[in-house]
């Protein structure tokens, strides 16, 4: 066969797929990105159901589960086991260049010939962080070196633009948002400057006095903007290269983020729908259609194994994950209406989405103080704003049976606990509601710019 094609893979951090005018949101935030979706297969119904960041880009760069790949906690301790293989590792198994861009701390990013990062967290002089140019300024160079190489190569892009603190440039910081953020009458951030454990760090990059939280959520939204502009610098760059009818590219996130949702407050935990769901667009011209939208349920286990399908690459892997490629040829794609969703960051919880039902169960208590059972029925409270699980005791038996049934299962066929029970050193551990709020918040963000964004960035 003649040379494999090139994969370019954009991991965008904490990006929500709800919040993408490609998706239907009403602010017109990626339009390049939209623009690229025309060109390529869109994915409606994607999920990352273990979050956050070490277990979202551990299933999706090894195509296994959290039972496969054992990681389930943002501190996950040590490295991936020898049992799974990433997808960098298969690819330069098969003659691949393989580079990453900001993501060498991640426990997935094992198997990069070449790691490079980026200054992409300190705010500039005014105060906003321009993380997307910093990229650029580093994968670009990269991608053009890559592609005059005889060998095909494999570039993985960590964006962060969408992962707080939200400090996009000017003038994305304006560009969703009119009126006066430090209006003394907009009393809508009250909750979360009453939340000791988060309330230093998020005030620590609000703008002081800053009391309307539309303001704050317009942030997020002129992040993602401002990221997409940048991004279409890549796009650019890939067709000055002639190299477009020889790349695979993927657009995708780990995890969402919960803005002023759920008392959870600008971060990502909470298995909320707002974490759950990401994007996926694939394009790859003459194997996977352009302009076309699938509305089946796919999961982030699914990227890996599609990926090494479009590349013509065959392992004898046992992925848990589905290719995708059945969907290019008119199929139908892999039916998972229900599946297993872990969280294990402020929060150590884990539950069973259905349809139609979403439960949730907490394995600690949470320093959110929120019920041990949470039960919502997606169809009739798609903001998950009621719990049902009182009023619906007979449902709630019915998916704790289904989930612990596949726990069983998942586990036999691992010969491994389930990772949720077994992976304790979580980021909220010691931390709930039977500390006093001024341990719990020494525990945690400790009131400084730097020290916040330092945690962060581990993230």
């Amino acid at each position: 066969m003649g040379k494999r094609p090139n994969i370019l893979f954009l991991g965008i951090d904490s990006l929500r797929r709800d919040h993408m005018s490609c998706y239907g949101y009403h602010r017109l935030t990626t339009p390049h990105i939209d623009k690229f979706a025309q060109t390529g297969t869109l994915f409606e119904q994607h999920f990352s159901p273990n979050i956050p960041t070490t277990p979202g880009y551990a299933s999706m760069l090894t195509g296994m589960d959290c039972f496969g790949t054992d990681v389930v906690a943002l501190r996950h301790e040590g490295p991936l086991g020898s049992h799974v293989q990433t997808l960098a590792e298969v690819l330069g198994d098969n003659g691949y260049n393989t580079t990453c861009v900001g993501f060498s701390g991640n426990p997935s990013s094992r198997g990069f010939q070449k790691y490079l990062d980026f200054d992409g967290w300190a705010p500039g002089a005014d105060g906003r962080s321009p993380k997307a140019a910093r990229l650029n300024d580093v994968s670009i160079p990269e991608l053009k070196r890559l592609a005059e190489e005889d060998k095909p190569f494999f570039l993985f892009v960590r964006h962060m633009d969408p992962h707080s603190p939200y400090l996009p440039p000017g003038p994305f910081e304006r560009m969703f948002y009119e009126g006066d953020e430090c209006d003394p009458d907009n009393h809508s951030l009250d909750d979360v400057y009453a939340f000791k454990p988060f309330a230093d760090f998020l005030g620590s990059w609000f703008p002081k006095g800053c009391t309307d939280k539309d303001y704050v959520d317009a942030q997020y939204d002129g992040a993602v903007a401002y990221m997409d502009a940048c991004i279409q610098n890549i796009f650019q760059a890939v067709e000055e290269l002639g190299i477009t009818e020889e790349t695979i590219v993927v657009v995708t996130s780990d995890h969402g983020e919960t803005l002023h949702e759920h008392d959870c407050f600008y971060d990502h935990h909470g298995l909320y729908e707002c974490t759950l769901t990401v994007p996926l667009i694939l394009r790859y011209p003459g194997h996977v259609p352009a302009g076309k939208r699938h509305s089946g349920n796919t999961l982030i286990r699914d990227i890996m194994p599609t990926v090494l399908d479009l590349a013509g690459i065959q392992t004898d892997i046992a992925f848990d994950g589905n290719s995708l490629a059945p969907v290019f040829s008119g199929g139908e794609g892999p039916k998972e209406p229900e599946f297993y969703i872990t969280e294990c960051t402020w929060m150590r919880k884990h539950g069973w989405r259905t349809p139609e039902w979403k439960l949730i169960h907490a394995l600690e208590p949470d320093f959110h103080f929120k019920p041990e059972v949470e039960l919502y029925n997606l169809i009739k409270d798609p903001g998950e704003l009621h719990n049902v699980a009182d009023e619906e005791p007979e449902v709630v038996a019915l998916l704790e049976a289904r989930m612990n049934a596949f726990i069983a299962r998942r586990e036999k066929e691992t010969g491994r606990q389930n990772p949720i029970f077994t992976n304790l050193n979580w980021h909220g551990l010691g931390c709930g509601p039977f500390k006093t709020s001024q341990q719990a918040y020494d525990s945690m963000y400790i009131g400084s710019i730097a020290t916040a964004v330092s945690l962060q960035a581990k993230d």
